[in-house]
């Protein structure tokens, strides 16, 4: 085996020197940042390493708790150089790499440096507590990296974590954690998101400023049936981390299912500026596209749209971004949006598929099916049936692509390629067919929760119902469709004009 110094020189080579200062558009260096940081909220992960390592092991499990994960990487890459000794430098570097809540896939090259990382760590002295830390971290690298099991495994393992040192906060924020990381999203009553939100408040008892028990609280309680049970985590977010990007995010989520988007606009903009002050590897941080995505969709509630195209604009000045899921995601989903929920079909027909160029589209044949989906409602809306149906035939391909990449967005985009082609059937005058197959398409789509990724759907599948139904002259139909989509999206400007059109009839 590799000496510690020796395998840290080794992963920098290969992950494109992980420590290394990285510059970016006139930003400061990454290895400068932590200090900006500022207060990360109250973490005491007690380590049985040299006193001096106990403030960066703080700073980084803050880091992990607040999902910053770039910025713990590095932080852990530095620690490691410094300490290559301490075995728990080794296992907050491995949790760095993979997300449990987050939609991306972690990359071989990322799943190599945390598997040898622990192999570093499983052989150097540590106490029995820390030894269960790193057990629970070996079960995911334990797995083939494409098996589902790495996360299940390493769930069950965090639940003997916390059973052992029932005391230790983090053991038990980890644990909530993993417990909301398998919790099936296609489950209405969010059993596992009700416990781990009961968890996660014995730790807010004991500390209130804990940085894990309020932001996976939020992400508990982050459904339209709970929403309501995290206001208070959501308000308090920000005074634990006043300058952490993601921090100033989250709170949105919580916003975005009751409607309030006054707050979701405010809290966006906070975080999207936080954000530009720490890029990644030479590249803007996905935070920042993902806080506008979710800043996008508040000012398109608000009827704001020359704020909305405003966004739109800033992005192409902080190329490049982090090539990942959620910044993919958001780059797609922004112009669909903005096109869509304005109803400028000829616009969403004619949107650009797999821009910016430099981001690697094949990994992400889910997000790509986002504007192929805006695409094909554009067109067959506009009277482009030909240019639908090249969408719809491109939806099938993706659809079977992601099949591949991760099963749990397969409704969603099965419920886009089925709205598409309900739309082309409506443009030939097929409406019955066309309506079996939007209201088959709408019910798929309401039997699986929303990601985190996403404040929301680009469009509805019930609000394309309810469209199909007022042009086919049924608007009582057409009504209850769309307060069925207000029900699971409180205050969506489209179904509420929509309705109230449907009124005025």
């Amino acid at each position: 085996m590799k000496s510690p110094i020796t395998w840290f020189v080794v992963a920098t080579a290969l992950c494109g020197s992980i420590s290394a200062v990285h510059a970016h558009q006139g930003h400061q260096p990454e290895d400068m940042l932590y200090d900006q940081l500022g207060d990360l909220g109250d973490v005491h992960f007690s380590i049985s390493c040299d006193e001096s390592d106990q403030k960066t092991m703080n700073s980084g499990v803050g880091l992990l708790h607040h999902m910053m994960y770039a910025q713990a990487e590095s932080l852990f890459a530095q620690a490691i150089e410094q300490s290559p000794d301490c075995a728990m430098m080794y296992w907050g570097y491995s949790m760095t790499l993979f997300h449990p809540l987050w939609p991306d896939t972690i990359s071989d090259e990322a799943f190599e440096r945390g598997r040898v990382a622990l192999e570093i760590a499983q052989a150097l002295p540590s106490s029995a507590r820390e030894k269960s830390y790193l057990n629970a971290a070996q079960r995911y690298y334990d797995h083939p990296r494409h098996a589902s099991g790495g996360t299940q495994q390493w769930a069950k393992a965090q639940q003997q974590v916390y059973r052992s040192y029932p005391t230790d906060i983090d053991a038990v924020a980890f644990y909530a954690l993993s417990q909301l990381a398998i919790a099936s999203n296609t489950d209405p009553e969010f059993t596992k998101n009700r416990e781990a939100g009961e968890l996660l408040a014995t730790i807010r008892e004991k500390s209130p400023r804990h940085p894990g028990a309020i932001h996976y609280s939020i992400h508990a309680y982050d459904n339209s049936l709970l929403a309501n049970l995290a206001v208070d985590s959501a308000r308090a977010y920000d005074r634990i981390a006043p300058d952490v990007p993601h921090a100033l995010h989250m709170p949105s989520h919580i916003f975005v299912r009751l409607g309030i988007w006054d707050d979701v606009v405010h809290w966006n903009i906070r975080s999207a500026k936080a954000a530009l002050k720490y890029p990644t590897k030479g590249a803007t941080s996905l935070h920042y596209v993902h806080a506008l995505d979710y800043l996008v969709y508040g000012y398109l509630q608000l009827g704001q749209i020359e704020k909305a195209l405003q966004v739109l604009a800033q992005i192409e000045l902080q190329a490049p971004v982090q090539d990942t899921f959620p910044a993919a995601y958001a780059l797609a989903a922004i112009p669909a949006r903005i096109a869509l929920e304005q109803k400028q079909w000829q616009q969403a027909g004619d949107l650009q598929a797999e821009q910016p160029s430099y981001l690697s589209w094949s990994k992400y044949p889910q997000v790509q099916a986002i504007t192929y989906f805006a695409r094909g409602i554009g067109a067959a809306r506009s009277g482009n049936v030909a240019l639908a149906q090249k969408s719809a035939d491109k939806l099938d391909q993706l659809y079977e692509q992601t099949k591949v990449k991760g099963a749990s967005w397969l409704p969603f985009v099965d419920a886009q390629r089925l709205s598409v082609k309900a739309w082309i059937a409506f443009a030939n005058k097929d409406t019955e067919s066309a309506l079996i197959q939007m209201r088959k398409a709408a019910d798929l789509e309401d039997t699986t929760d929303k990601n985190p990724v996403t404040p929301g759907a680009v469009l509805p599948a019930r609000e394309l119902l309810g469209d199909m139904l007022v042009l086919s002259q049924r608007p009582t139909d057409a009504y209850t469709e769309y307060q069925a989509s207000l029900a699971i999206n409180p205050n969506r400007l489209y179904s509420v004009s929509s309705s109230a059109e449907v009124l005025l009839k």
